[in-house]
C-alpha cells in the first residue's frame, strides 16, 4: 500500500469488532508516527495507550457520566462558537448523513443521544490512544499535533487496523485528566478509537464528501 492509497482508505470508524490488537502493535505505531513534521522539533505530543482492563474501567467510568448527565468544561472550543457557512453546512450535511444511514429519524432526540454516548465507548474499538499537550503550546504546536495524528492513522491503515479521532473526549478533562493521572501542566486534546473494523456497522457505509477544489484551491500563476 502506497501513502496515496492509504489516505484514500482512511476515514472515521464507528464501528469496531471487538478483536484484541496486539499491544506490541499498537506501540509500534505510536513509534513511527513520531516522525511527524514539527516547528523547531518541539514535539509536543503526549500519547497513552489505553487496552484490556483499564479500557473496560474507563468505559465503566464514563457511562456513569453520561447516565447521570454530569458535564464538564472543555479546556479549549471544540467547534467556532459562531461557525458560518460553509462550515457549519458542511458539519450540519454529514451528521444528517451519519443519521440518515443509521435510520435515526431527525425528530428521534433520544436515539441521537444514544448513538451519540457510543462515542465514549469508542464506537466497540478494544483499545485507544489519547493525546495531550503542554498547556503552553500555542496554535502552531496544536498543528504539530494534527500531524501527528494523521501520521497514525495512515499508518494504521497500513496494518490493517482502522481508527476514529474523537474531540468529544476534550467534553469530559477532568475525568480523562484523572483517569490518565495526567500532570497539570497538560491538557488533553483528544481521543482516538482502533481496532478492526466491523464492516457490517451501518455507520460505516458513511463516506463523507470533500468541497469542490475550486471553494479552496488557488494556483499562482507565474506573470510570464
Amino acid at each position: 500500500m502506497d501513502v496515496t492509497e492509504a489516505i484514500a482508505a482512511r476515514c472515521s470508524v464507528r464501528g469496531f469488532l471487538d478483536t484484541p490488537v496486539d499491544p506490541a502493535l499498537l506501540h509500534d505505531l505510536a513509534i513511527k508516527a513520531s516522525r511527524a513534521a514539527t516547528g523547531g522539533n518541539l514535539q509536543p505530543w503526549h500519547i497513552a495507550i489505553v487496552q484490556g482492563d483499564t479500557m473496560v474501567r474507563l468505559k465503566t467510568i464514563m457511562a456513569d457520566k453520561i447516565a447521570t448527565g454530569v458535564t464538564e468544561t472543555p479546556a479549549y472550543d471544540i467547534y467556532p462558537r459562531d461557525l458560518a457557512a460553509p462550515y457549519r453546512d458542511r458539519r450540519y450535511a454529514v451528521g444528517e448523513a451519519m443519521y440518515a444511514h443509521l435510520g435515526i429519524p431527525r425528530d428521534d432526540k433520544p436515539a441521537r443521544q444514544k448513538w451519540f454516548a457510543r462515542n465514549f465507548e469508542f464506537f466497540g474499538a478494544p483499545a485507544a490512544y489519547f493525546c495531550t499537550v503542554d498547556r503552553r503550546m500555542g496554535p502552531p504546536q496544536w498543528s504539530d499535533l494534527g500531524m501527528y495524528l494523521q501520521n497514525l492513522m495512515l499508518l494504521a491503515v497500513e496494518a490493517g487496523l482502522a481508527t476514529c479521532p474523537q474531540e468529544c473526549w476534550a467534553m469530559y478533562p477532568e475525568t480523562v485528566g484523572r483517569f490518565l493521572d495526567m500532570p497539570e501542566d497538560r491538557m488533553l486534546f483528544c481521543g482516538m478509537a482502533i481496532g478492526y473494523e466491523d464492516k457490517t456497522a451501518p455507520a460505516n457505509a458513511l463516506r463523507t464528501e470533500r468541497a469542490d477544489a475550486a471553494e479552496w484551491l488557488t494556483t499562482i500563476k507565474p506573470s510570464s
